[in-house]
């Protein structure tokens, strides 16, 4: 590992002004991602601003009925949150389903949205690869890819985004603040994630150095209703091959409202827009759930190795939305 200094910031102005002052320079959240890359020689930072102690760590009630949550506060504290677990179920799942209570312990909210993909080419300082080293190649395309992108992907990059958090984020339309050197901003989770493109390095909107400081989760009744729902490779603690936070409201037999978001299928959690336009509107039956399901997946882009996953995405996504049905009837 590489000799690095450490500061521990006061404020937000003045670790945003560290950042500035060293472009080789990282926030320190929980450290759960960013150490392991310091380890394996991915992130070579010449300073660590440790940002635990600023005061980022609260979940607010907003105005309107949402919720306002600090960039600092732990993915276990989140979780269990009274106004989570209530208002947005999905949330709450999707923390839980994530990593284990040691790492949610440490994680926090800000460093699991910038969390890097866990590509083994990526994480693998042998081998090339476009998002760590732009222009030496992605070869995961001919490669292990089993686990790789099906929707949004390009040739110069395959990897999929590990967040669970991300995608019901995702579905509820939450809002990312932050400070940088030029002053505060926003940007909404949908805009956050840069596509792939032929700029894989170019991960998310921040500007240089920026620090995120709040994600806001918009009132949404619709949400009180909803479930994350992970698939993977081993029950105790894994990454998903493939996630689903989903959210019904449903009058009269119809489908008045739908929230879809889709995980570990793309670069960035997967808004599913074609998929709720389907829904809204239509009976809430396995034929339009199946619907919507393909009018997604239609734009999939399998490789040879990962084309199961549109299947078990379609599978997931209707089992999902068969469940909420349900128990809105009763």
């Amino acid at each position: 590992m590489r000799e690095f200094g450490y500061q521990r910031a006061h404020d937000v102005s003045g670790a945003v002004s560290l950042l500035a002052a060293d472009p080789d320079a990282r926030y320190l959240g929980g450290g759960t991602n960013l150490v392991d890359l310091m380890k394996t020689g991915v992130e070579r930072p010449a300073l660590l601003v440790d940002v635990r102690e600023l005061p980022l760590d609260r979940i607010e009630t907003t105005a309107d009925g949402g919720l306002r949550i600090g960039a600092t506060v732990t993915n276990s504290d989140l979780a269990v949150h009274s106004e989570v677990r209530r208002h947005y179920p999905a949330l709450t799942q999707a923390l839980l389903a994530g990593a284990s209570g040691q790492l949610r312990n440490m994680a926090t909210v800000g460093g699991n949205l910038l969390q890097r993909t866990r590509c083994g080419y990526f994480t693998d300082l042998s081998q090339p690869c476009n998002k760590r080293a732009p222009g030496t190649g992605c070869p995961a395309v001919a490669g292990e890819h089993h686990n790789h992108a099906v929707l949004g992907a390009s040739d110069h990059c395959v990897a999929v985004h590990p967040s669970d958090m991300g995608v019901a984020l995702t579905a509820f339309d939450a809002v990312v603040s932050y400070e940088s050197a030029d002053g505060p901003g926003e940007v909404p989770i949908t805009d956050f994630y840069l596509p792939v493109g032929d700029t894989p390095h170019r991960e998310t909107a921040l500007p240089p150095g920026a620090l995120i400081t709040h994600v806001t989760l918009p009132a949404a009744t619709v949400a009180a209703g909803s479930r994350y729902r992970k698939v993977r490779e081993r029950a105790s603690y894994a990454f998903a091959i493939g996630s689903v936070a989903a959210a019904l409201a449903i009058e009269d037999g119809r489908v008045r409202e739908a929230r879809l978001a889709l995980g570990a299928v793309a670069s960035r959690p997967w808004r599913a827009r074609a998929a709720e336009a389907v829904l809204t509107g239509a009976p809430a039956d396995g034929a339009t759930f199946a619907a919507a399901a393909d009018a997604e997946l239609a734009a999939a882009r399998p490789l040879p190795h990962n084309g199961y996953k549109v299947t078990l995405m379609r599978n997931l996504v209707v089992s999902v939305l068969t469940e909420l049905a349900g128990e809105d009837a009763r």
